[in-house]
């Protein structure tokens, strides 16, 4: 039986909105919210922790019945410290094949699209498994904070490997009369890792490609590591909240529809 834990990696480092996973929205934190959600959605198929970086957070969460693991607060990405909470959590790295990294913030996106990409990790070589969303604003085409997924699919295809992730508006259609899909794809930052594919990932050294784009998941493509991504139709559990909070703006508009 393949053996999977959800890891959200949490801190209190944030600049727009200071001290955001112990902010109490309607009676619960932030990190409560998003914890109980993973949980309702996983609904026992997954172990769960907090990769916490502050120990505010350790303790809010095992307040709530939770389990959390306190890191080095000047780890460099959420990605690290995920992996040095699995260390403490499964020395040996006997307990567990597959990592999921759902970020703490995420309140308002649906758990739930973790477990295809968990399915693709156990079926197919890859070391990694993420999701996007086809394009269909015409300015994030061109958006380099809206990052594309670079994926050779025939029309109809949801899922394959991805060949690159970019800033740039990728891959560029030549000939539209020849190209039947000419879709773009916008990545979506849930990780789903083989173990000990997230151990390799973040004892490689930084990429130039990474450090070009400033996109992690290129220093994984750079060293040969194999990425797939499944193309999801819907991601928010509602369409009118923002999917993550990030600022006083995404907390205002999210508070009516939390209840």
């Amino acid at each position: 039986m393949t053996r999977v834990i959800t890891m959200m990696p949490v801190r209190l480092a944030a600049t727009r909105l200071p001290n955001k996973p112990l902010l109490n929205i309607n009676g619960k934190t932030l990190v409560q919210r998003v914890y109980e959600n993973v949980e309702k959605a996983m609904n026992g198929k997954t172990d769960i922790a907090v990769a916490a970086g502050d120990q505010k957070i350790v303790d809010e969460v095992e307040k709530f019945g939770g389990q959390a693991v306190l890191t080095d607060p000047n780890l460099p990405s959420g990605t690290d410290r995920i992996a040095a909470a699995l260390k403490v959590l499964d020395p040996k790295g006997e307990k567990y094949d597959i990592v999921v990294d759902f970020q703490g913030d995420n309140l308002n996106v649906d758990p739930k699209v973790c477990l295809p990409l968990i399915e693709m990790v156990q079926k197919t070589d890859c070391d990694i498994a993420t999701c996007g969303m086809i394009i269909k604003n015409e300015e994030d085409k061109t958006n380099p904070n809206v990052v594309k997924i670079v994926m050779g699919l025939k029309e109809g295809e949801t899922e394959g490997r991805c060949l690159y992730f970019t800033r740039a508006t990728a891959p560029y259609t030549r000939d539209p009369e020849k190209c039947k899909n000419q879709d773009l794809y916008y990545h979506i930052g849930i990780y789903v890792f083989k173990a000990s594919s997230l151990q390799k990932m973040v004892s490689l050294p930084t990429g130039i490609l990474e450090t070009r784009e400033k996109l992690e998941q290129l220093r994984a493509l750079e060293n040969g590591m194999v990425i797939r991504a499944k193309i999801i139709d819907k991601i928010k559990l509602i369409d009118e909240a923002p999917a993550d909070i990030n600022t006083p703006e995404d907390l205002e508009n999210s508070l009516p529809f939390i209840k």
